[in-house]
């Protein structure tokens, strides 16, 4: 470690991007040669990974490797399994509906993360920025929500210490985020800095739990929090910028000895608060960071590092610390983990093919069970009547699949269905011509889309809300939340409602299926 250049160690502490879910969007592949050309001049430490294809990203990210002067850590956000970045590939429910398995939840969520191990850990990908152990205090929260296990913290820290326990048993490296707690917020610190207002005692005894469990779980990351916690730390910077936080709170009065990376350093709540990504990134490691996650530009940043060291105000021996740990992390991943991973266990075993499989079958039996009635007897509707079948989904992106999956298996299980996609914010002619459709069938299933994500507001555009309103008091529909349970109390004359607390397409079969077919609610086998 001492024999590394200056710029070599302050470049190590850097994760970069690679590919992109946001405009303008780019795959890994589409990204590669950028990467690759900045290898030689400033030799990363790692990537973040998005928007990734099956199959192809493992070559692309073998070839980096091999170019790369040091071994680079791949993180990526797959907090709903490997297919969340890496396409096509079966995703899992949000963790939200973990939590309404009951007393499966626990051996659930360990399983959950040890196939998302194995997946990922065979594509090349060695960190997943996930459990979320933030606990979801404000329910209008608009970023974590569904995201998040629990409202209570005690459930929240049992589910997230099993998360780090399935990660280890598949030796994928977990990441408990985002510290101290994001969960008591009504702000995207995507767009703007969050303010939790609670004292440090509140905090300590309601938001720090599970990530008091994580640590003894063995969580080898920490994530910050670009968010302002006056009951920590009053001088107005955010967790990712505080030594008290970081250093005093999570290492000293924690005891936490892992790796504490950034939230990514491209959110404007963070920005706000430097004026430089160099400077930015100065300030966080002086607070205690590691790993600065998604640098924009690596080779000015450490330029500004490598001049902050030179001035004295960026200590040597601190970044000599940042730096054991990334080396740390590598050794797990490369000397004493991934590489020799144990193949006689069940999961290890398995081929490509079957450890899809496996994941397919098991997110839908976890997406089946997790569903909970919220209001009425949601008795099963009838296949053979005419039926009106409504997704509102008001943020609709290029990751959805062109045919919702509610409206693929209605149509395999309903005789006679129509199947109508709404964004929300249509003119009023097209509510008023549903009205007519509702009108002229027998049953009707309204779902709606209410889901956290960086890129979109939180909760259904007005002219959606109306048109819900009136219709839930005209027709004898179902109405199924897909998504965050709070969007249901908007609508409290809906006779029948329904949650299944994730929108992806195995939580959307397993409502047809539970309204068509079934009847009774699944069980984890």
């Amino acid at each position: 470690m001492p024999e590394l250049p200056l710029r070599d160690k302050l470049a190590q502490l850097m994760f970069v991007r690679i590919g992109s879910n946001l405009p303008p969007v780019r795959t890994v592949e589409e990204d590669e040669a950028r990467i690759a050309a900045l290898l030689p001049e400033c030799p990363i430490g790692g990537l973040v990974l998005f928007n990734g294809r099956h199959g192809p990203t493992a070559d692309t990210l073998a070839r980096l490797q091999q170019q790369s002067r040091y071994p680079l850590l791949v993180g990526s956000d797959i907090e709903r399994g490997y297919g969340q970045q890496l396409r096509p590939y079966p995703l899992f429910p949000h963790a939200m509906a973990f939590d309404a398995l009951g007393a499966d939840a626990v051996d659930a969520v360990r399983k959950f993360a040890a196939i998302t191990a194995v997946a990922a850990r065979r594509a090349g990908v060695h960190i997943t920025f996930a459990p979320i152990a933030d606990v979801n205090t404000d329910p209008r929260n608009p970023i974590i929500a569904t995201r998040a296990f629990s409202t209570d913290p005690a459930r929240a820290a049992e589910l997230a210490a099993a998360f780090v326990e399935g990660c280890r048993d598949g030796e994928l490296l977990a990441t408990a985020k985002h510290f101290p707690g994001h969960g008591d917020t009504h702000q995207d610190s995507h767009h703007e800095l969050p303010n939790v207002p609670q004292s440090g005692d509140e905090i300590r005894r309601r938001e720090l739990e599970p990530f008091r469990a994580a640590i003894a779980a063995g969580v080898p990351l920490i994530m910050t929090a670009h968010v302002c916690y006056p009951g920590l730390d009053d001088s107005g910077a955010c967790a990712t910028l505080s030594r008290p936080i970081l250093t005093d709170l999570l290492r000293g009065e924690l005891g936490y000895q892992g790796a504490v990376v950034s939230d990514s350093l491209l959110m404007a709540g963070v920005r706000e608060q430097a004026a430089t990504e160099g400077e930015l990134c100065v300030r966080a490691v002086n607070a205690g960071v590691d790993i600065l996650l998604d640098v924009e530009s690596p080779v000015a940043a450490v330029e500004a590092m490598a001049a902050a060291v030179a001035s004295g105000t960026l200590p040597i021996s601190r970044v000599d610390e940042a730096l054991a740990r990334v080396v740390a992390l590598k050794q797990t991943v490369w000397v004493h983990g991934s590489g020799d991973a144990d193949k006689s266990t069940p999961l290890e075993s398995l081929s490509a093919d079957q450890l899809e499989s496996e994941t397919r079958t098991f997110a839908q039996q976890v997406a089946a069970a997790a569903i909970q009635v919220v209001r009425g007897d949601a008795a099963p509707l009838d296949p053979a009547r005419p039926t009106l079948t409504v997704l509102v989904n008001p943020y609709r992106s290029h990751l959805d699949p062109e045919t919702p999956e509610l409206f693929a298996a209605v149509r395999e299980l309903c005789r006679d269905v129509e199947c109508v996609e709404l964004r929300g914010d249509e003119p009023a002619p097209r509510w008023e011509a549903l009205s007519q459709c509702a009108a002229a069938v027998d049953q009707v299933l309204v779902a709606i889309v209410v889901k956290p994500a960086a890129w979109h507001q939180f909760g259904l555009p007005v002219p959606a809300a109306d048109w819900l309103t009136t219709a839930c008091q005209r027709f004898p529909l179902v109405l199924a939340c897909l998504g965050a349970p709070i969007a249901l109390e908007s609508f409290p004359a809906a006779r029948s409602a329904l949650c299944t607390f994730s929108d992806v397409p195995a939580s959307q079969r397993a409502l047809a299926e539970r309204l068509f077919a079934a009847g009774a609610a699944a069980q984890i086998p």
